[in-house]
């Protein structure tokens, strides 16, 4: 989507995308991507998820990239640390201890900017972008990311329910965008519970791309 609609959302506090807790997907199939201790992990079109307190209280380095600076500001705020900000183009970076967030548009963060990444969690990104967008965003963060496996999380239901975001992605756009780069295993299939949005049958799709 624009970036206008996302700082939109923010600035209302219309944030229903933001989950409460940490996801139960990566809860489940994180240790998949078997990773060493302190692995850098990262999370694109981040938010302020949960899931970032998670992976660092289980002792990973954490990368984040996201568009909307009071997002990243309030994550900061409710993990209770102080980040170091610096500058870089058009990019400002927030660090704390093994956390950094990139603030601003991921095609603007490249890999000498983000660094090395051991794993890719993508569980809100992917989803959030519109069809046209899709094919740059995933060539864009394997660059970035060196390939790096991934824990993917992608919504599946009939987009003539819904305008989106999120978007469906099936099972034959996530091959056609990664089949190339790495093996594809879809880890789970489940109904979302309560449907999309509470009105939509829906579910969401776990994939492990991993190396091939």
């Amino acid at each position: 989507m624009e970036a206008e609609f996302w700082k939109a959302k923010w600035d209302a506090n219309d944030i229903g995308f933001h989950a409460d807790a940490t996801n139960p997907h990566l809860l489940a199939h994180f240790d998949a991507l078997e990773l060493d201790a302190g692995s850098r992990i990262l999370l694109p079109l981040c938010g302020k998820t949960l899931d970032i307190a998670w992976l660092l209280s289980r002792g990973y380095r954490v990368a984040g990239i996201e568009l909307v600076e009071p997002a990243v500001l309030q994550l900061f705020d409710e993990l209770g640390v102080e980040p170091v900000v610096s500058e870089h183009g058009p990019v400002r970076r927030f660090a704390a201890g093994t956390l950094d967030i990139y603030a601003g548009d991921i095609f603007d963060v490249d890999a000498q900017l983000l660094g090395p990444v051991d794993a890719v969690y993508d569980r809100a990104a992917l989803v959030a972008l519109p069809e046209n967008v899709r094919a740059d965003y995933t060539a864009h963060l394997r660059e970035i990311s060196a390939n790096a496996p991934q824990l993917l999380v992608a919504y599946v239901y009939d987009q003539a329910l819904a305008a989106g975001p999120p978007f469906s992605v099936s099972d034959e756009e996530v091959s056609r965008h990664y089949a190339g780069h790495y093996r594809l295993q879809r880890l789970a299939a489940e109904p979302v519970p309560g449907g999309l949005k509470g009105k939509y049958p829906a579910e969401e799709h776990v994939w492990l791309l991993a190396d091939v």
